[in-house]
């Protein structure tokens, strides 16, 4: 038997080599498909609360094993420790509870309210029906909690799922799938594979999967959405964002400049919605900057031994280049850079970058218009919030944003005109962390929604039953044979309903009287 071609892994704050996954081929993944469809079938007859308790018992593994799972990301990542920690063995917990207790809450019958009295005697109500299998292709920067939100969701509304995490994360696509394991799922309902990215979209689109939900770069979202019109498989598409935060003359500074710090830098920056851009307003803004800096240099840097650090390394060599690239364009046009961190701890051969502030940034940057994906913080001056919303939302991308300000109704006003599908006052990025919020952006950064209740809806399709309960009934009134007393009596109903002269409602009220008997006629 051929040998398989087999995937390294390492570890981007060191260089080391710390694993290596066989891949899998097409073949493999129709084949994994195929066995999920059948073990899902069963998998749906089971209720809510059985499901429930699989999930529970994944979550009380991830839980035993919190600090061995923070390890393996770390390593795979190169985030640090307590950013594993925090932001996706903590986050992938809270889901999984959050879902296995309220999906039957959100996804149970729900009968719906009758629309007019002419139907009074139709009673319809709504099923949320399991989609059958789910495909999941989920990226490298949260390569933890992103899947198992998805994860969870598919399985707990009674899916089949099979996950492709990013070539760049496969050990802790092993470990997602030790923790998937340990609930002792039935056979087959779950799959992990290792497709090459550059196959993957096309694999799974063409493999018989009812839904996929990709997380990734705008191109390539764009490019699945092409390819899954082929076919009419519906997906689920969050794209990136290139986040505004709003720092109003009013707001708590040092509070907002370590949320800017912590929301900006942590993963090194490598946050779908990390803070990119930051508008303030005048009056605030030496200040805040003071502030910014200040905090900036206390940070430590380097690879993570005992928890010791603050920002670990970025990922991908690729994605290092291209932050460069932001800042070297930034500074041919005029920026200027507040320099690289004091403390950095031992750096190895990893992938580091510096963080680093932009100051006098103009319109043209590239760091304005695109996702830097990086520990760079833009910094603007506005005159007034009115500016710092019209340049917040002058981005073709709208994932999140956030409002700083201790007038909480004016943190509102400000957020209802943000073209974002998340805004959060006096905090960012952490609501991805909420199970309870949908999550997913406006613009180009994507469609459909994951998590909350609009998440777990987006993993079934509905099914309408419309039933009459009035008894010895022959025919609805509109049934053949026709003739001009038919037309009269609906045309009566009409009048009756919503006319506004007393006269035709009268005479329209009597006229669907006589053809309503009709009903009860053979």
């Amino acid at each position: 038997m051929p040998v398989k071609k087999q995937t390294k892994s390492y570890n981007p704050a060191t260089g080391e080599i710390i694993g290596r996954t066989p891949e899998n081929t097409v073949e493999d993944l129709e084949r994994a498909v195929a066995q999920a469809k059948s073990a899902q079938r069963e998998w749906a007859r089971l209720s809510y609360r059985d499901r429930a308790q699989y999930l529970f018992a994944i979550r009380d593994f991830i839980v035993e094993n919190a600090d061995r799972i923070s390890e393996v990301i770390s390593k795979d990542n190169g985030k640090t420790k307590m950013d594993a920690l925090s932001t996706e063995v903590l986050s992938a917990s809270l889901a999984i509870s959050y879902y296995a207790k309220n999906a039957e809450k959100i996804l149970k019958r729900k009968r719906l309210t009758g629309g007019s009295i002419l139907t009074i005697n139709k009673r319809s109500y709504v099923d949320r029906v399991p989609l059958g299998v789910v495909g999941i292709i989920s990226p490298w920067n949260y390569p933890f909690s992103i899947p198992f939100h998805e994860i969870a969701m598919a399985l707990v509304a009674g899916n089949g799922v099979i996950l492709k995490v990013a070539s760049q994360s496969l050990e802790v696509g092993k470990i997602i799938k030790e923790c998937v394991d340990a609930g002792k799922l039935p056979k087959d309902i779950f799959h992990l594979v290792n497709i090459p990215g550059k196959i993957a979209g096309d694999a799974f689109l063409n493999s018989g999967i009812n839904k996929l939900f990709f997380t990734g770069s705008v191109p390539v979202g764009k490019y699945l959405m092409e390819k899954a019109a082929k076919h009419l498989i519906p997906l689920s598409l969050e794209l990136g964002g290139n986040d505004a935060m709003i720092v109003c003359q009013d707001a708590n500074l040092n509070r907002a400049a370590g949320g800017a710090i912590w929301a900006g830098l942590s993963n090194s920056g490598q946050s779908c919605a990390g803070i990119e851009r930051i508008y303030v307003e005048a009056a605030a803004y030496d200040e805040f900057l003071s502030l910014l800096k200040m905090k900036m240099t206390h940070l430590k840097q380097g690879v993570d031994n005992d928890s010791d650090v603050d920002i670990g390394s970025m990922t991908t060599e690729e994605q290092w280049k291209k932050v460069q690239e932001h800042v070297n364009d930034a500074l041919k046009k005029g920026a200027t850079a507040f320099p690289e961190i004091r403390k950095i701890g031992k750096k190895g051969k990893g992938l580091f970058c510096p963080p680093v502030i932009l100051e006098n940034i103009k319109d043209d940057m590239r760091v304005v218009n695109e996702e830097v994906f990086g520990p760079v913080l833009a910094v603007q001056k506005v005159e007034n919030i009115d500016e710092a919303v019209a340049r917040a939302n002058s981005s073709k991308l709208g994932l999140t944003a956030s409002v700083w300000t201790k007038d909480r109704s004016k943190g509102h006003e400000i957020a209802s005109r943000l073209e974002v599908g998340s805004v959060m006052i006096n905090d960012h990025l952490m609501s991805h962390g909420l199970a309870e919020t949908p999550w997913g952006g406006w613009k180009e950064s994507g469609i459909g929604r994951t998590h909350g209740y609009i998440g777990l809806e987006e993993m079934t399709q509905t099914r309408c039953v419309v039933d009459d309960i009035l008894p010895g009934v022959q025919k609805n009134m509109w049934w053949h044979p026709h003739d001009k007393n038919v037309y009269l009596g609906l045309k009566g109903a009409l009048e009756f309903l919503y006319s506004k002269n007393f006269g035709k409602r009268t005479i329209g009220g009597l006229r669907l009287v006589k053809v309503f008997f009709r009903t009860f006629q053979k």
